[in-house]
């Protein structure tokens, strides 16, 4: 696993042991990257399920101006702070252990970009968005990346006031782009 753009390209981040762990593959990285290439300058990130925290972590290798980071697993934020060392981008990384909804609760402003990338077998990442759309967290152009073995459902984003505005397929994995209703 490596960041593939920006400053810090080509840096080997540090990785989960074991088969547990379902990091975005690169080429799934790489498209989600290109399409969201002129948002991501000088933007406010949240990764919400950050695991070893690649998504955000690439974000600010290409000029994000912050990124918050949550997982609630003690394993993610240990190999996430180990690649924020890595990479020397403490000043402008926050970490958050908690819950997702907890963590959602305790946040302030407005994101441009939020990666949602749940554990496929819970339903997550639909709350999350619900969450996030019920608090007003995503800033007026932003975007949600959803990523799941099935897209994000277009009555539930209706639900809560965004929309699907594309979705992508790689293999077996769907990435949805939700964007507040216009």
């Amino acid at each position: 696993m490596r960041i593939i753009g920006g400053k810090h390209r080509g840096r080997v981040l540090t990785e989960f042991k074991g088969e547990a762990i379902r990091p975005t593959a690169d080429r799934v990285k790489e498209s989600v990257f290109n399409i969201l290439s002129r948002e991501i300058a000088g933007a406010r990130v949240l990764d919400l399920f950050c695991g070893s925290g690649a998504l955000g972590l690439e974000c600010i290798s290409r000029g994000s101006k912050e990124a918050v980071f949550n997982d609630c697993s003690k394993d993610s934020v240990a190999v996430l702070t180990a690649n924020i060392k890595k990479l020397g981008e403490g000043e402008v990384c926050t970490v958050r252990a908690l819950d997702y909804l907890a963590c959602l609760s305790a946040l302030q402003g407005k994101f441009d970009i939020v990666f949602l990338d749940p554990p496929y077998r819970f339903d997550y990442g639909v709350k999350a968005a619900e969450e996030i759309a019920r608090r007003g967290l995503l800033a007026e152009d932003g975007v949600i990346v959803y990523e799941r073995d099935k897209p994000f459902e277009e009555s539930v984003a209706e639900s809560c006031g965004l929309r699907v505005a594309d979705v992508r397929k790689y293999g077996k994995t769907y990435v949805s782009f939700l964007r507040k209703l216009l």
